[in-house]
């Protein structure tokens, strides 16, 4: 009896033994991993594709990105605050039908004679709006968030259609041609909105009170409230902060493509493949809008690099789908979840 208790204890300790490395083999190949397949990727593409590794073409990546960026962070900051559970947790899905409609709002009003200030104004309320409902349907009524936006990124889709006659609605002002045209060093403007509006993002999430409370009631929400931090208010912010982010998008939008487009919908995808990368660039695998950034330009090189290649851009979408499934695993598989 006391030689079988000792075998089942340790078989039991090879058990947790096997449980500690395949942890550790998870966090390794995330933190580690994620950087060697950014520079092998970056290696690859400079060898193999014509003038991939210049300034120029580094900087219309940044500007082509500008837009996913600001779409991914707006969804990063509804992640922290609600918890990294794809399907309990923070998501927000309404944010490329958030672009489509706000970029439709601002064309709109600029086509109609109305100046830019109006226009910015009536693009931001109109993404401020989408992330208010959302934030109310989440907090107010309980309704889980991956169902919630769901169902506003179905009714924000059909306002774009309502609203635009689904065609695409030509704008051009001087702001618009600002954004769209070329600062220092031939970089595109877009790229330093990227840059400057992570850096104030990043400022205000990861060094602010406000932003430790957002990680803490993502993190632990009992433990918050129990702390008396108002973590419905925190919740419904980061609704409303990421709509805020939707509207932007659809400016910056507008600007680069002299319009309006009926294609947001497709963003969806690298949206949620971007937000959820983040956690590969960061040391505790939390999401980072440091990390949402590089996450972007991770997304941004591998398209532009299959475009200098001339290989067909519908396989980033594949490539993109193997992404989320890998962090995912690999994530669950750290934390200890999925290993028997």
């Amino acid at each position: 009896m006391s030689a079988d208790i000792d075998t089942l204890s340790d078989f039991s300790s090879g058990n947790d033994g096997a449980r500690r490395f395949a942890r550790w083999l998870a966090g390794f190949a995330l933190r580690g991993g994620s950087i060697l397949a950014f520079a092998a990727l970056l290696i690859f593409f400079s060898i193999t594709a014509p003038f991939f590794f210049t300034l120029g073409n580094i900087g219309n990546v940044l500007g082509q990105s500008a837009i996913l960026g600001v779409l991914a962070i707006g969804l990063t900051i509804v992640i922290i605050g609600g918890g990294a559970n794809v399907v309990k947790g923070g998501i927000d899905l309404s944010l490329a039908a958030n672009l489509g409609l706000s970029a439709a709002v601002y064309a709109t009003l600029v086509s109609t004679g109305h100046g830019d200030g109006v226009a910015i104004a009536g693009a931001l309320l109109t993404g401020g709006l989408i992330g208010l409902v959302n934030a109310i349907a989440i907090v107010i009524f309980g309704i889980v968030p991956l169902l919630a936006t769901l169902a506003v990124m179905n009714v924000v889709a059909g306002l774009e259609l309502v609203l635009t006659q689904n065609t695409v609605v030509s704008a051009a002002s001087d702001f618009l041609s600002v954004l769209s045209n070329y600062g220092p060093f031939d970089i595109p403007v877009l790229a330093y909105v990227l840059i400057i509006f992570t850096i104030i993002a990043a400022g205000i999430v990861q060094y602010t009170p406000l932003g430790l409370r957002l990680y803490a009631v993502g993190a632990f929400p009992e433990a918050a409230r129990a702390a008396g931090l108002p973590v419905k208010r925190i919740v419904a912010g980061s609704y409303i902060a990421s709509g805020l982010c939707g509207g932007l998008a659809g400016i910056l939008s507008v600007s680069y493509l002299s319009g309006s487009t009926t294609g947001a919908g497709e963003m969806l995808l690298p949206v949620v493949v971007t937000a959820l990368l983040s956690v590969v660039f960061s040391r505790r695998l939390v999401p980072t809008i440091g990390g949402t950034l590089l996450s972007t330009l991770l997304v941004g090189f591998l398209t532009n690099g299959f475009q200098l290649l001339n290989i067909s851009s519908t396989l980033v979408s594949g490539i993109q789908g193997i992404l989320i499934l890998l962090v995912v695993a690999a994530t669950s598989l750290q934390r200890g979840k999925g290993v028997a």
